[in-house]
């Protein structure tokens, strides 16, 4: 594409006027290199003596960008390579001569459009919240010849990993004309390893239908500096980073160093973990696929224990902080006597204990099932077989398998105290349910992120994250999604649902209820407080 350049807009508030309150907390320091062109690679120097430590997780909030509106209308933006980069041109979408747009009433997403973090508020609430709405812009900010981009998977497997690689390959491809794309291959490590292949829509056609990721995936391995020279050596200006939490920080430190280094090159990462723990998000793509194929395991743990006497079926499912995936898995089968996830706690023995009600219900239909997440239970396993000081290469702390842990501690409970015959099967299918290719509704939802990903990336955006945001999809900034988790909130409804549906008891004492909703409240709380210093600052 060899568009006639423009001048790129002045921002604009929600309401149209021009943005007198925009600011950059702890702006950039400026740094002593040669402004970088769209037609110049940048000279700066890479040498890790001159070069500053790599910033990771919640310190690398020196790009966050506030607009503030009437109303208590508040924009959390995301960095933009003008920011940066102030003289750098700007070119007319080509999608506007795309025949596969030409019945679309509106070709580009507004300017203004914004999307707000909650939409259920009292007649005086404040606007609130807000992050910008995701999609293509009337300009850009790379010429399409020019552009080089590159794809990368980090840790665990996810459904769905090759359908985002595939659309992100064939939305630079068809949409933008783009004919440079690399995948890095291995994750991170893969960077300075220089293992790389070529992907084009020929050879990422038939992806989707497989599981895993072409790409190959690694923990750990992040070298920033390494990362980001080997970035400036090949030339590439377009990163697309594919992986969960961890990776996410990962992206926002090799984001901090390019621009550091004012160099021509935007970040953008499409989050993903089975545990849908990503926080702001609705929900990570993969998830629905997981929950899908766990009625599997718990069919037939349910069939397992339906055909003999005092039958118990235990499945494991993935939740290491967090236990939507558990949750929503029990909920959708019906099937399920008991649910166990991280977020709320449970005992064993004595009165309104597990057991207890594992007798009752023993006793009523002969049978039962339970659901357990592979972060629940941790305090209750003896100190001398706990692994809580170490972790893996990502950084998550290592876990002893609950499965295996409460499965031995029911049959020695029954056999030894209660002298009850029971006939238990314990089932895993954690590589089961990562290894399978996305289903339908995940597979529409990689696509809409995968293209989001590449119009951000193409309008200039960078340090940012896709997802989706109350039904929208939006551009979140990096520190957004890193700096917190989330979780189940077992003062909530769906908890409540959950309850309903199992007849199990909450294992909580009023206590316990009372602390849970003491840390609901601590982040809104601590959210206020920064917003109360923000609005004094300014």
């Amino acid at each position: 594409m060899h568009s006639e350049a423009c001048d790129p807009q002045e921002p604009q508030s929600p309401t149209g006027r021009r943005i007198l309150d925009f600011e950059f907390r702890n702006s950039l320091p400026r740094v002593r290199t040669p402004s970088l062109s769209s037609a110049a690679p940048d000279p700066s120097p890479r040498s890790p003596a001159l070069s500053s430590p790599p910033i990771m997780g919640s310190e690398a909030r020196s790009a966050v960008k506030i607009v503030k509106g009437e109303f208590g209308y508040v924009l959390e933006d995301v960095p933009h390579l003008t920011d940066y980069l102030p003289e750098l041109p700007a070119y007319l979408n080509p999608l506007q001569d795309n025949p596969a747009y030409s019945v679309v009433k509106q070709y580009f997403v507004d300017q203004d459009d914004t999307v707000p973090e909650k939409i259920v508020v009292q007649r005086d609430s404040p606007r609130g919240l807000h992050f910008r709405r995701a999609g293509p812009r009337q300009r850009v900010y790379f010429e399409s010849d020019d552009v080089h981009a590159c794809i990368v998977t980090c840790g665990g497997l996810c459904p769905g990993l090759n359908t985002v690689i595939r659309e992100i390959v064939c939305g630079l491809t068809h949409m933008y004309g783009v004919n440079k794309i690399i995948g890095i291959e291995g994750g991170y490590r893969g960077f300075y390893a220089r293992n790389t292949i070529q992907l084009t829509p020929k050879s990422v056609n038939d992806i989707h239908k497989r599981g895993g990721t072409v790409l190959g995936t690694s923990r750990g391995g992040h070298d920033t500096l390494k990362i980001v020279d080997n970035i400036q050596d090949r030339g590439i200006n377009q990163v697309y980073i594919i992986g969960g939490d961890g990776t996410q920080k990962g992206a926002a430190a090799i984001f901090e160093e390019i621009r550091r280094r004012r160099l021509k090159v935007s970040v953008a990462g499409i989050p993903k973990t089975i545990d849908n723990d990503i926080a702001v998000i609705d929900k990570s793509f993969g998830f629905d696929t997981a929950v899908e194929e766990a009625q599997r395991a718990i069919n037939a743990a349910h069939v397992e224990a339906g055909s003999v006497e005092n039958g118990i079926g235990v499945v494991k499912l993935m939740g290491r902080y967090s236990g939507f995936l558990a949750m929503y898995a029990t909920l959708a089968s019906r099937d399920v006597d008991c649910c166990l996830i991280p977020e709320s706690p449970f005992y064993l023995e004595g009165k309104g204990g597990l057991f207890e009600y594992m007798e009752k219900q023993l006793k009523e239909n002969g049978h039962m099932v339970i659901v357990v997440a592979e972060g629940a239970g941790q305090d209750l396993i003896a100190e001398s077989m706990r692994s809580m000081n170490h972790e893996d290469a990502s950084g998550n702390k290592l876990l002893l398998d609950v499965g295996l842990w409460l499965s031995q501690r029911i049959k020695n409970y029954f056999t030894s105290r209660q002298k009850m015959v029971i006939n238990l099967k314990y089932i895993d299918p954690t590589y089961m349910i990562r290894a399978i290719p996305s289903n339908a509704s995940d597979n529409v939802y990689c696509t809409l992120l995968a293209q989001c990903a590449v119009h951000g990336a193409m309008a200039g955006y960078t340090g940012f994250t896709v997802g989706l945001v109350n039904g929208r999809h939006t551009y979140i900034p990096f520190d957004r999604v890193t700096e917190t988790r989330n979780t189940v909130v077992i003062t909530d409804r769906m908890w409540a649902r959950l309850l309903s549906s199992t007849n199990q008891p909450s294992f909580l004492s009023s206590k316990d209820v009372e602390e849970a909703k003491m840390m609901e409240e601590i982040p809104k709380q601590t959210a206020d407080e920064e917003k109360s210093m923000e609005n004094g600052s300014t």
